[in-house]
């Protein structure tokens, strides 16, 4: 009876299931063979990414970031590969996109900040992990609104950098600026109250000061690393296009207040000093300089920095490669609303503009430039790199972005945007700077 019921129920289940009462139970053959495949393969895959194998451990560790990184970009977005664009900072050991995020104009000014946490999440998710800031943007406010929004995301610490920026914005007191050790230990505590932060990776001294002796400066931020308040530093030279203190201030006071200061580059002698004082004394020398870097302006980075990084070993972060955008293509026809020209104003230091009854500096510098016969010419030049833009099916701004990555030696090229549309479009010039051939590239320096 046994046996019967037992018949029973396989006559049964061949009528639910018909690939079971195939000839000679081929299908279910083919079934148990291919679960028997598939039971290995998935045997096989957990055995070889659990050895213990140097080249599989690497393998084991690239299997998990794809897998990481396909659950932290759901939406497909084009992410930047960890090997192809990431380099290190000079001969440090910090690894850098090579594309960053800057906060000018845009945090705490020219966007909301929902726009800023907009932007702040697509960088993140296409693979950039540097960020800069200044406590000069917005009077500290992008120092501000760029730790709060760090604040709220699950972030590991450990996966991004940031990098700020100090010199004489701490207010209108003459013991308020310039790089004196004072200066430099308030200035970088004032920066990480603001980011909310126990440090930062890289901070720059912006500008050079002559009024205060080199072996102080060095020393000073030597202090600072030793404090665990930053990682590196570095020298920062402010952007060509605005360089004049008249473009932000009429007050001759404040004018007087901003040329005592020094200049606004620093110039390869005074980074050879440094390191030469580094050297002497056991110090940590500056490893970067940020600088300006795009078709209009390409002296310092050509030029100059060359030698300094062979020597050296300088890193090199670039900013402004749409020159104010300026090279975005928006301007042809004027200055449009919205566009950073058309930025009534933001306060370099809300002190000193309190102190001197100052209002906020305007952007009207930019404007007068784009609207100058100089600003017509540039455009007029710029209307010639049509065909490079159509061959490569990319716009003026890609091109633009795309040439600064063409250079190694720019390790870092940081980028500003008002949108989120705009920062992917941006973002996605790396994929064109392998197109760049030598024959483009001289195409682009003859029209420019």
């Amino acid at each position: 009876s046994r046996r019967t019921s037992g018949m029973e129920l396989i006559k049964e289940r061949r009528a639910t299931e018909p690939h079971l009462s195939s000839p000679a139970g081929s299908a279910s053959a083919a079934d148990r063979r291919h679960r028997a495949e598939d039971s290995y393969s998935q045997a096989s895959t957990s055995s070889y990414f659990h050895s213990s194998s140097p080249r599989r451990t690497e393998e084991r560790w690239h299997y998990q970031q794809k897998q990481q990184h396909q659950q932290q970009n759901p939406e497909g977005l084009y992410r930047l590969d960890t090997k192809l664009h990431y380099n290190n900072l000079g001969r440090t050991g910090l690894r850098v996109s090579r594309i960053g995020l800057g906060t000018w104009v845009t945090f705490a000014g020219q966007i909301d900040d929902s726009v800023a946490d907009d932007l702040l999440t697509l960088a993140y998710s296409c693979g950039i992990n540097l960020f800069d800031t200044a406590e000069v943007y917005a009077s500290g406010g992008a120092e501000e609104l760029l730790g709060r929004l760090l604040q709220q995301k699950p972030w590991r610490r450990s996966s991004y950098v940031i990098s700020t920026k100090i010199h004489q914005w701490g207010g209108a007191a003459a013991s308020e600026g310039g790089l004196s050790r004072k200066r430099i230990v308030e200035g970088l505590r004032d920066s990480l109250r603001r980011l909310r932060m126990t440090y930062v990776d890289l901070v720059f001294a912006s500008r050079p000061d002559p009024g205060t002796p080199m072996e102080e400066i060095v020393r000073a931020f030597t202090f600072c690393i030793n404090q665990g308040w930053a990682f590196y530093w570095g020298t920062s030279s402010c952007s060509n296009i605005c360089r004049s203190p008249v473009a932000f201030y009429e007050n001759k006071i404040a004018i007087i207040l901003l040329l005592s200061a020094g200049t606004y580059r620093w110039t390869p002698a005074e980074i050879m000093e440094a390191h030469s004082v580094s050297r002497q004394f056991n110090l940590i020398p500056p490893s970067a300089e940020q600088l300006e870097y795009n078709l209009l302006q390409r002296d310092k980075l050509q030029s100059h920095l060359p030698e300094l990084q062979s020597r050296l070993g300088l890193g090199a972060v670039t900013f402004s490669p749409l020159a104010c955008g300026i090279l975005s293509g928006k301007y042809e026809g004027g200055v449009p609303v919205g566009s950073r020209a058309s930025v009534p104003g933001q306060p370099i230091n809300q002190s000193i503009n309190q102190a001197m009854n100052q209002p906020a500096c305007s952007y009207s510098w930019l404007r007068d430039k784009i609207l100058s016969e100089e600003g017509r010419l540039q455009q007029q030049m710029l209307r010639q790199l049509s065909p490079v833009c159509e061959q490569l099916s990319c716009s003026l701004a890609q091109l633009s972005i795309a040439w600064c990555l063409s250079n190694a030696d720019a390790h870092c090229v940081l980028l500003g945007a008002s949108c989120a549309t705009q920062l992917y479009e941006d973002i996605l010039a790396v994929t064109l700077a392998p197109r760049l051939i030598p024959e483009l590239l001289a195409e682009i320096d003859c029209i420019l």
